[in-house]
């Protein structure tokens, strides 16, 4: 087994000791069951941990991680990460976070060929083309920047139309929806939609609904 692994099982046991250390119940504890307040939906990128850049601890915060963060109303894991956290764990806020950096929506913003997943990428260069009135006129690093923000306030439009988000807003439950941009540079995490809670505030950020979302966030 490579050193490195060796390396991954010590360090499991050095946390286990840690946490005993502080809690002996800990595990006990945690095993009883999850009953996050937050959905994190959240780009696959590493330098992106949701537990460490928001203080959160185990149990706090369901997950899903794609490229690039996308919601695609087709992607059935997503779909049934989505129902299960809204319906059985009845979480109160989903984020949707992007990260300046991000490698997908550079990928998106050219025109070489990368196999597989320029299908995926397909809905960041639709944004692309949609926003390109604003973008064309950008320097490139700043195009880049902006298209991540876009991107996340697509998602969130997207996730605010699946129809288990809609199924909860017609019944008065939560959860509300906030589109995030994380910042691999300074480490902070920045705000690029309000809370969302209804199909009135999902029109503030939808194209489609005087193109909110071409306004800076």
């Amino acid at each position: 087994m490579s050193g490195r692994i060796e390396q991954l099982l010590r360090n499991n046991q050095a946390f286990v000791a840690a946490q005993l250390a502080l809690d002996p119940g800990y595990f006990e504890k945690l095993s009883e069951g999850q009953h996050p307040e937050f959905l994190w939906i959240g780009c696959s990128d590493c330098r992106v941990p949701p537990d460490s850049i928001t203080g959160t601890e185990p149990g706090d915060m369901f997950v899903h991680r794609t490229l690039a963060n996308l919601v695609v109303q087709t992607n059935m894991t997503l779909l049934s990460v989505l129902q299960y956290a809204v319906e059985v764990l009845q979480v109160q806020h989903v984020i949707v976070c992007g990260h300046y950096g991000c490698g997908g929506v550079k990928a998106a913003m050219g025109d070489a060929d990368h196999g597989l997943i320029d299908n995926w990428l397909r809905t960041v260069k639709d944004t692309q083309d949609y926003f390109w009135p604003q973008l064309g006129v950008l320097e490139e690093a700043a195009r880049f920047r902006r298209l991540v923000e876009l991107n996340v306030i697509e998602q969130v439009n997207n996730l605010g139309k699946t129809h288990v988000i809609q199924d909860a807003w017609k019944a008065g439950r939560r959860p509300m929806i906030h589109g995030w941009v994380f910042d691999l540079a300074s480490g902070f995490l920045r705000r690029h939609t309000g809370e969302i809670n209804g199909n009135h505030a999902i029109h503030e950020v939808c194209k489609f609904h005087g193109a909110g979302a071409g306004a800076p966030a």
